[in-house]
């Protein structure tokens, strides 16, 4: 038997016939994975509980030909249940999830950044250090620039001139002098674009004196970032924005 062991955090559960479920796993070592855990949806299963979105997992995994097919569970961090509770933060961790998924498209690609951040931006979430629209808005600016497409915050993201810019256009990649801003371009306060470096970059103390509008137009740009250059909507975000 073609069998292996990763650390991967559970992304997405999907019913399958009458006592299964198929599993999305973003892993470690081997990327995205999909498998097949059998038997989970009865009240007997032995680690049907340990496999709910969210969760930090150990995993071992039978190589299969379309689906890989699940074989042992040991739970590392229960995040799930800590989640469940707030639902600000349910619904911010739900975002994460499918970002996630969407930002790694092709499947047993390694992706141990992306798997990482996820994990950190969890842990933090369970916190509860930081405001979930906070943590979950540093983790759609942190997986975006792993996965190439980091906006620019202050310099030109066209020309390469020297910033502050007062411009963000989205589909230029960020931040634009006057020079290069195209027709309808967004002027956000400086300080939003202040937050979003912060947040970037991990400056915590700055991002939670943010005030309440800057933190609100500050996820409105991120969120038309992320989904300008995922070419589609990330469900999820919609439920936060209500939170």
């Amino acid at each position: 038997m073609r069998l292996y062991r990763d650390e991967a955090v559970v992304l997405r559960t999907q019913k399958l016939g009458e006592a299964d479920r198929i599993i999305t796993l973003l892993t470690r070592h081997h990327g995205r994975v999909r498998a097949v855990a059998k038997g989970v949806r009865r009240t007997s299963s032995r680690f049907g509980a340990r496999l709910e979105p969210a969760m930090l997992v150990d995993v071992q995994l039978h190589v299969g030909r379309s689906l890989d097919v699940v074989q042992q569970v040991e739970v590392l961090a229960p995040y799930a249940s800590s989640l469940a509770a707030d639902y600000g933060r349910y619904v911010a961790a739900t975002a994460m999830a499918e970002t996630a998924e969407r930002l790694t498209e092709v499947e047993r690609e390694p992706a141990t950044q992306q798997f990482l951040l996820l994990v950190g931006a969890l842990r933090t979430l369970v916190t509860g250090t930081h405001e979930p629209s906070l943590v979950l808005d540093a983790y759609l600016l942190r997986s975006m620039a792993v996965a190439g497409w980091a906006a620019s915050l202050h310099d030109c993201a066209r020309c390469g001139s020297p910033g502050p810019h007062r411009a963000f256009a989205v589909a230029a990649g960020g931040a634009v002098c006057p020079l290069c801003r195209p027709p309808g371009a967004a002027a956000p306060d400086p300080r939003t674009m202040a937050l979003l470096s912060a947040l970037l970059t991990g400056d915590w103390e700055r991002a939670d004196a943010a005030e309440a509008r800057q933190q609100r137009e500050g996820s409105g740009l991120v969120a038309a970032y992320l989904q300008w250059h995922l070419e589609r909507g990330v469900r999820s975000l919609s439920m936060v924005e209500r939170a």
